[in-house]
């Protein structure tokens, strides 16, 4: 099947590649000619694990094409994804431009009936509103129908969490919609979900605020371990062994980020206060998560008076391992206060470099390994539970820093590894090691 897909940041582009893979199809569009460059070469603009292979693979096969003419590319499909960004506004609600700009241009030159699948996720009755409005921009005598199709994929795991998908969630106003979108996922071989479009919107956002819920609510517990004494390792072993609860997003730490979790939770509670609705819950996760990102500063501020002066080793900066997304990383704030409180701050991220220099082009130093970014340093903090950092022995901290005063924010060590070592070691929700015996020094 012929396919058109609108954008090609993380969810157009791995969905028009995972779709040209099951066997359609598939032209993407984007109006920057230097993404459109970089794809047509067989380079991925975005960090994503196996999607260059696919890219090279699918354009051999002439499944895929990339440009920037949507004129020719709306025109000659009767399929269109919408997969563009819908960032977050000033007051959390979600920003619709770019995808109320695809509308517009599907509509002034669309020839033949077209299915409009949006895939981006929008606030509830946003397809009702699409629908209309790209109703009254077509030419006469073109029908336009709009389905839901959300997408479920996370960075650093999106082709695979396309093409191995737990489920796909159609949402539709008519059986014909319905059966074309089952049609296009059939080689997929995946469980589809059938509803209404405001149903399949809304599992998008549940999906995603439930998340953000479990990583707060474990959070919230671990903060509660270190005033009670308990070990928050300990505790989510024993609440992961209740079938009920898993083991999943039940890892203390500094808090959430990316381009989901911080905009769906805010752009949900919002949706929710304008239609007289407070959703407790979420308010509450978003915050938890704000205040959570400053933990390690908070416990660093009990062994340091200031920051002025020392060298501050950062290890990982983007708000996850495998991929170079910054987008709410918690790095971001803690550089920032460590930058203004005069810290001469070194850091090392594996793929996050590039991007995290475009915030902090001259004020921070980059390094080309692990070693490089401890040596002689006063403090480090680690953001991100990169293999090459979590994998590390914990030994390296001592023999390559000043004083190994070490605050973890991911819990990527274990305490005892950290005692022997004789590193001055602070995580989330975990006993402090080797207090004293540094405090003496």
């Amino acid at each position: 099947m012929e396919i058109t897909v609108a954008g090609t940041g993380y969810v157009g582009l791995v969905t028009g590649v995972c779709l040209a893979e099951a066997g359609h199809v598939v032209t993407c569009v984007d109006p920057i000619q230097e993404k459109i460059d970089l794809l047509n070469k067989g380079i991925s603009p975005i960090y994503e694990p196996q999607l260059d292979d696919l890219i090279s693979r699918n354009k051999k096969s002439g499944n895929l094409f990339f440009t920037t003419d949507y004129k020719y590319a709306y025109a000659n499909t009767s399929v269109i994804i919408i997969g563009v960004g819908t960032p977050e506004n000033e007051d959390g609600s979600a920003n619709l431009t770019y995808l109320y700009t695809v509308a517009r241009q599907i509509a002034e030159t669309a020839i033949r009936d077209c299915l409009v699948v949006i895939k981006s996720t929008v606030p509830i009755g946003t397809n009702d509103k699409i629908e209309a409005f790209m109703r009254e921009h077509v030419k006469q005598g073109i029908n336009v129908e709009v389905a839901a199709n959300p997408e479920f994929l996370a960075q650093g795991t999106a082709v695979r969490d396309t093409l191995n998908a737990s489920r796909i969630v159609i949402g539709t106003e008519s059986k014909a919609a319905e059966q074309l979108l089952t049609e296009i996922y059939q080689p997929f071989q995946q469980p589809i979900l059938t509803m209404g479009r405001r149903s399949a919107e809304m599992v998008k956002y549940a999906s995603n605020d439930f998340l953000a819920l479990k990583i707060s609510f474990v959070n919230d517990i671990a903060n509660l371990c270190e005033t009670v004494g308990a070990n928050i390792d300990d505790v989510t072993k024993g609440m992961s062994m209740d079938s009920r609860i898993g083991d999943k997003f039940l890892q203390a730490g500094i808090g959430y980020g990316g381009s989901c979790f911080p905009k769906d939770t805010k752009a949900l509670h919002w949706l929710s206060e304008e239609e007289g609705y407070v959703l407790r819950t979420v308010k509450a996760a978003i915050e938890v998560n704000e205040k959570q990102k400053f933990k390690l500063i908070k416990k660093a501020r009990k062994d340091f008076s200031s920051f002025a002066g020392l060298k501050v080793a950062v290890l990982g900066v983007t708000f996850k391992p495998g991929t170079d997304d910054l987008r709410e990383a918690p790095s971001i704030p803690n550089v920032r206060l460590l930058l203004n409180e005069g810290a001469k701050v070194h850091v090392y991220d594996p793929v996050g470099e590039k991007n995290f220099q475009k915030i902090y082009p001259t004020e921070v130093e980059f390094t080309a390994s692990i070693e490089e970014a401890l040596k002689d340093a006063d403090i480090c903090f680690v953001f991100t539970e990169w293999p090459e950092i979590k994998n590390m022995p914990v030994t390296k901290f001592a023999e390559n820093m000043k004083t190994p005063y070490v605050y973890d924010g991911r819990n990527c060590y274990s305490l005892h590894a950290a005692e022997n070592a004789g590193i001055h070691y602070r995580s989330i929700g975990r006993p402090a090691v080797n207090e004293k015996v540094l405090q003496n020094n």
